[in-house]
């Protein structure tokens, strides 16, 4: 599944003030990432505040998405959760025409064992007419996916094409990596381990920071898969304490911060998120300013 090498973005849900969709701040957005070089869309990943919109709204989102894209990039939806039963019967029968892959998240709360964790996404794989792109991010879930359990089932599931790793653990991301059968990406989940992570034979990223500057990361991404791991490395540090920010009060505030700055879309979000403080806006303004961004 090559498509999925390289950078892809995980797009925010941009809102008006009032909380509804901002629709135009999608188009906007869509463009601005592809114009800028990244190699596909994530919908309706964490990012883009997914818990916080209703199904109908979801599906407003990605067929816009897909209409301003207008198959210029492969698109991946995100279909998680901790009800396996659900999402297996989503998959089935839910909509997803012109969706190339979906990512799941390995479950949450129910803080499941490895055996229930690999059972889930077995179920999701048998049941899914799309490629599957597997999530571990345990600061989130509270359950990590240990490296036995993401290679067992990358050996077993057909559609099982990929992880996002956001571990942050590198000797299970490298363990993935050694093991891994034949054609099975490993993304990172963490910008700011992309670079070490490809280069250990990693094949890329789902990136948050990559939509507020996806010409820097993306060329970043590229340089570093080609081999060139000086030219990557200056995109790298131009990011890095950019990327520390952004997150520092929690995603997605910092980057619809700055991608309110590059005069995309707005920054609100939807309760219980809130945008982020004065302090931590101004700190990215003069990062972004001093390097030139």
């Amino acid at each position: 599944m090559s498509v999925f090498r390289g950078t892809g973005v995980a797009l925010v849900t941009p809102f008006n003030e009032d909380h509804t969709i901002d629709f135009k701040g999608l188009e906007n957005l869509v463009n601005y990432c592809i114009d800028g070089g990244v190699d596909y869309l994530v919908v309706m990943g964490t990012t883009a505040e997914n818990p916080v919109l209703n199904e109908e709204e979801k599906q407003e989102v990605l067929k816009h998405v897909q209409k301003v894209n207008a198959g210029r990039k492969p698109i991946v939806y995100g279909v998680g959760g901790n009800n396996t039963a659900n999402i297996v019967n989503y998959v089935k029968h839910g909509n997803l025409e012109g969706v190339d892959a979906i990512l799941s998240v390995s479950p949450y709360y129910n803080k499941p064992t490895q055996e229930g964790i690999y059972q889930h996404f077995k179920a999701i794989c048998d049941a899914s007419p799309v490629p599957v792109i597997l999530y571990n991010v345990p600061g989130r879930t509270s359950s990590n996916m240990e490296a036995g359990t993401t290679l067992r089932i990358a050996k077993d599931c057909q559609q099982a094409i990929a992880v996002k790793e956001a571990s942050g653990n590198m000797e299970q991301v490298m363990k993935i990596i050694n093991e891994r059968p034949v054609g099975f990406l490993v993304l990172s989940g963490d910008d700011n381990l992309t670079l070490p992570m490809i280069a250990c034979g990693g094949d890329g990223v789902i990136s948050v920071s990559g939509q507020g500057f996806p010409s820097v990361f993306s060329t970043m991404v590229n340089d570093a898969l080609a081999g060139n791991i000086a030219a990557a490395r200056i995109g790298h540090y131009k990011l890095f304490e950019i990327t520390k920010m952004l997150f520092a009060e929690g995603n997605p505030g910092g980057i619809k911060a700055v991608l309110k700055h590059k005069k995309v879309c707005g920054d609100a979000m939807r309760l219980p998120l809130w945008k982020i403080s004065d302090a931590l806006d101004a700190a990215l303004v003069k990062e972004i300013k001093s390097q030139n961004i």
